[in-house]
Parts: structure tokens; sequence; C-alpha cells
């Protein structure tokens, strides 16, 4: 399998490493060349980036024998068997750990700058490199992450020789490589660009990927006050609201697995509570969609004093007709409206007057509310389409359809909402 350039292996990568999405990873690429493959790994998780500076600890006459390893924090891995077997002095131990803690230092200072380091404490980490030639400096990684507090270490990468990826499925809990060719000699020779990597890409990957901000919020939607997070990525182009449906909250799984989707495509999301706890616990306010398009309404109005971007809505169930009831609203200016497993229906008379190009996504089979927004979607004047996910059920539990859902969501705004912001 052959790579166009690391960007190229850093996509086919996340691919085989979806399983980790629920995970709540912590993705560490090393320096410098698995760091472009590691950033786009990080955006497909959802995940934290950082980069995992090591230094390995050689042997002073035979540095490729390398003694032990040291990492950030102190760490300090050190291979007892090799020191004694390789008559390495306590003193020349020591004068060799010096001379990298040194390099360490001043490495880690260059690619992070002023930004802390990110804690993988009791986390999955994911450890990415460009390729593995020997596995030396990865299995010294997966040491160094692991006395660093790492619950679990996978360690990933596009190219290995197959027999370093055998050793060090010993050392690492898992190893996800998507390619092992026998006839290896260089990881160069699988990339048809495999140019240097500058510091200062490297640099400028983590400070982007840092720069993703995600807040618990306040939202004012006059006269309540309602509990949300937003997330605005870097250069963020446009945000969508999600509109909750009945008996849900912004800590829905399925619409928080949407948000990070969105998120990664470089869209901000956000989440927050339509309903106050107490009120949720009456059915009948689920079902009031005049005060949920209100209150819709009025977090709208306090969200455009957060950012500039086009908004769009994302609404489930008694939320989706909560959104295009807001949508017909003047003032509200959104432009572009989803509805999953929605019941536009609901919001009745005010379909014809929603100007926001809106699309229905409705398990395939769901029959009872693909019929409900049949009905609704002739009565919209806008731009509509009506997509069936095949294989769903009303809340896509099944594997692959909430991804689908996410895909639709994800052209469906960045069509609609992104060229607004251009």
């Amino acid at each position: 399998m052959h790579f166009t350039d690391r960007v190229d292996a850093g996509r086919h990568l996340a691919e085989a490493l979806r399983h980790l999405r629920g995970a709540d990873p912590v993705v560490l690429g090393l320096p410098r060349g698995g760091v472009p493959v590691a950033y786009e790994v990080a955006r497909a998780l959802g995940a934290p980036l950082d980069v995992i500076v090591v230094r390995k600890l050689g042997v002073p006459y035979h540095r490729e024998l390398g003694f032990g390893a040291i990492g950030e924090g102190g760490v300090r891995v050190i291979s007892d068997d090799i020191v004694s077997r390789g008559h390495v002095s306590r003193q020349e131990v020591e004068s060799v750990e010096h001379a990298e803690e040194a390099e360490l230092t001043r490495q880690a200072r260059k690619f992070r700058a002023d930004r802390e380091r990110v804690d993988i404490t009791g986390r999955t980490v994911v450890l990415v490199d460009d390729g593995i030639a020997t596995g030396a400096t990865a299995a010294a990684a997966v040491e160094v992450v692991r006395a660093q507090g790492a619950a679990r270490v996978v360690l990933a990468a596009p190219v290995a020789p197959p027999d370093a990826v055998e050793w060090l499925r010993s050392t690492a809990d898992e190893v996800v490589c998507l390619s092992t060719p026998r006839a290896f000699s260089a990881v160069g020779e699988w990339y048809e660009d495999f140019s240097q990597t500058p510091d200062e890409e490297v640099v400028a990957l983590l400070r982007r990927a840092g720069a993703t901000q995600t807040e618990e919020v306040e939202v004012d939607a006059d006269p309540l006050r309602l509990a949300g997070e937003l997330t605005l990525p870097a250069d963020t182009a446009a945000a969508v609201m999600f509109a909750h449906g009945s008996g849900s909250s912004r800590h829905s799984p399925r619409n928080r697995s949407v948000a990070q989707a969105l998120n990664r495509a470089g869209l901000g999301t956000l989440l927050f509570d339509l309903l106050t706890e107490s009120e949720a616990a009456d059915r009948a306010n689920v079902f009031d969609i005049e005060i949920l398009a209100r209150r819709l309404e009025g977090a709208t109005h306090w969200l455009r004093t957060r950012t500039p971007v086009p908004i769009g809505y994302f609404g489930a169930s008694t939320g989706a007709a909560a959104a295009l009831w807001a949508a017909a609203t003047a003032g509200t200016d959104v432009g572009a409206v989803v509805s999953r497993g929605g019941r536009p229906d609901l919001a009745g008379a005010r379909l014809p007057g929603v100007r926001a190009p809106t699309l229905l996504i409705v398990g395939g089979l769901d029959t009872t509310v693909i019929e409900l927004n049949r009905q609704a979607q002739a009565a919209l004047r806008c731009e509509n389409r009506l997509e069936l996910v095949p294989g769903a059920t009303h809340l896509f539990e099944e594997p692959g359809t909430l991804d689908e859902v996410a895909v639709l969501a994800e052209h469906w705004f960045t069509r609609h909402l992104t060229w607004r912001a251009g």
C-alpha cells in the first residue's frame, strides 16, 4: 500500500482507528514526521493532539543499542539487563542521560512553545508515527507513556516491516498498521512525497489542534439561562445549534456523536438544554413546540454575540419541529436545517415560512416517521431533501447508521453554511 503523503496516510490510518472514537483517546505524534499523520488521526477521532518527545539512551560505544529512554515529566526507563551486559558504568549512564535530557527539553520547548503537555493519566493513548523501521523508538515511546500514566497504549503507523510489528505487539496493548510489506527497506519508499517535515510545520499543527475550544456555557434564552456546551474549532466557518428531542438533553450520546463529527469537519457546535430539569419532567413541555422554538430563537441571538459565523440548526425528534419553527421566524437568519428522526410535522403552519435549506433524515425502517416527514416535506417551500438511511430504526442504533447521519449532516451544513462565510 502506497500513500500520497503524510496527510493521505493519516486519513487512511484514521479510518482504521475509528473503533477508538468512544474511548476518549489522546493522540500523540512522534516528531517530526509523525505529527502530520497524528493530526489527521486526532481530527477524525475528535481527540486532543500533542507531541511525544522521547530520547533513546544509547550505549556509549554502540549508540544504536539503547539501554533506556527518557521522556517529559522526569520519566526514565532503564534496562538494567542491557546496562549490565553492556558494562555501562554509572557515570556513563548519567553522562548520556544528562546530554539527552538537555536535547529533550530543547525539543519539547520548541515544538510545544508555551502550551502545557496534555495530561494522559488514566487515558487511552494513541501513539502515531509516519512509519516504523526497527521499532526501537516506538517501543521506547510506549514505555515512556506507560510511565507517564497511560491506561492503554495503541501504537499506530501506516507502514512497518512484519517483524517489527510482531515485536511491538508484545509492548503495546494494540498495534494498528495499514501495511506490513515483507520487502521493506525504508519508510520513505512507501510514500510518493516523503519530504522532511520542518519544525515549523509541527509547531503550526500543534497550535491549530490546540485552538479548538470547548467550554461550559450558560445560554441566555431570555428569561432563562440554559446549560450548554460550546465548541468552536480554530478558524471555524459556521456553527450548528442542536435542538434536542423528547426525553433528551445536551448529554445525548447520539447528538454528541454527530457534533464531534461536525467539529472534526471544522464546524462549531452548541449543545444546550431547551428545558430546565424540572420542566423536562412534565411531558407536556416536551411537545410545546412554540416554547421550544422561542428558546431556540433566544439562544440564536445569544450565540451571535459569541461568534459572527453563519448558523445552522440540527434538530432531533420534537427538537426538529422547534428548529423549523424558529427557522421560519423573522430575524433568526438561519442558513440550514437538518432533522434527524424528527417530527417536522409538529411545526404545522410554520413550515411554508421556512427559507433555510432543509434536510430531513429518517431511518429506513422507521415507517411511521417516514410518512410524517413526507407530509411535512410537501408543505416546505424551501430547498429540501428527504434521506432514508437503510437499515436504521428511529434512534439509529444499528451499526454505522449514526455515522451515515453525521456524513449527511456535515455535507449539508458545509454546502449551505460555509459558502456564506466565504
